[in-house]
């Protein structure tokens, strides 16, 4: 299969509806899609790439909302999932009085029904340039298997293998199960993104020399640490070149990290896996960009750039 073949880069996952304070008395809400799957799928599309969501909505008004709100998008909806009975997750947010956001209360009726390997149609890894995970789903058996289902069938079809390691702690049962099952992905990986914090919960360590050294020994061929303001730490077969971001005035840091995995997506998915370190530079200050721009919006979705946003940037 030629690079022509491939259409469209893959984004699996759960799909969220984020229900955000209108004002810190947290008594009235406007819904959201949300969620680094829906954010990603979504910012992709935004910037002029095709993408492909695989996930599982139902016939409640919620994943009608998720399944309109990604059409709008752009996001391509053919290789997901539809079960009548399933219910989307929900995250309250509130606002406190320094108007810093607060996930509050998650909702989630329908936690077992999830995308079953069985369900991965092989067409959507035939025609992927790449596949994109996250742990965020890791912690159920389901999604767990599915998404060792899809890693294999995208690595079969020739698909790169991308994953935002996207920990959220309190979802696991231990945090040594957590880390041992995000780590048993890196064998597989082409391209892995962490923030320096998520380094530092999957290498036990506290320094990023520490932290990128103990991570070199999986041998994934592109790391990626972002770490703020102070850009990206990008590591090529070992080697760890710091690409700086330019400074800006952040009003909500919520979506940058999606809006720089989207970034990077982008580049990949048109330019190929980076081999050298001027690709690699040019793909992480692309992302690094597109995060800067989230970073100066309030919201994550509301927040990701669109393509006549970033069009000067493209070379």
């Amino acid at each position: 299969m030629t690079k022509q073949d491939k259409e469209f880069i893959v984004v699996y996952g759960d799909a969220f509806i984020d229900y955000i304070a209108d004002d810190v008395t947290n008594t009235s809400f406007t819904k959201y899609m949300g969620g680094a799957t829906v954010n990603v799928a979504a910012g992709i599309s935004r910037i002029g790439a095709p993408s492909a969501l695989i996930t599982i909505t139902g016939e409640d008004e919620g994943s009608q909302f998720v399944r309109d709100g990604l059409a709008e998008e752009g996001v391509k909806l053919d290789y997901a999932v539809f079960h009548p009975a399933k219910r989307v997750s929900g995250v309250y947010v509130h606002l406190t009085e320094a108007c810093e956001r607060i996930f509050k209360d998650y909702v989630d009726e329908t936690p077992n029904l999830q995308v079953e390997p069985a369900q991965l149609n092989e067409e959507a890894f035939k025609h992927a340039s790449a596949l994109t995970v996250c742990s965020g789903t890791m912690f159920h058996p389901t999604a767990l298997a599915t998404t060792r289902a899809a890693v294999a069938m995208a690595k079969d079809k020739g698909a790169i293998i991308a994953m935002d390691a996207n920990i959220r702690p309190l979802r696991w049962s231990s945090e040594e199960i957590c880390r041992d099952t995000i780590t048993s992905f890196f064998e597989d990986v082409d391209i892995l993104k962490v923030t320096d914090d998520e380094l530092f919960f999957l290498t036990e360590t506290t320094s990023l020399e520490e932290g990128i050294e103990q991570l070199n020994s999986y041998l994934v061929p592109i790391i990626l640490v972002t770490v703020g303001e102070n850009g990206t730490y990008a590591v090529l077969n070992g080697e760890a070149i710091h690409v700086p971001t330019e400074k800006v005035v952040p009003v909500d840091t919520t979506g940058a990290g999606d809006a720089f995995m989207a970034g990077v997506l982008r580049d990949i998915h048109y330019n190929g896996l980076p081999t050298t370190k001027e690709e690699l530079v040019r793909c992480t200050s692309f992302g690094n960009k597109l995060g800067a721009l989230a970073a100066t919006k309030a919201g994550a979705l509301t927040a990701l750039p669109y393509y006549q946003d970033i069009k000067h940037l493209l070379k």
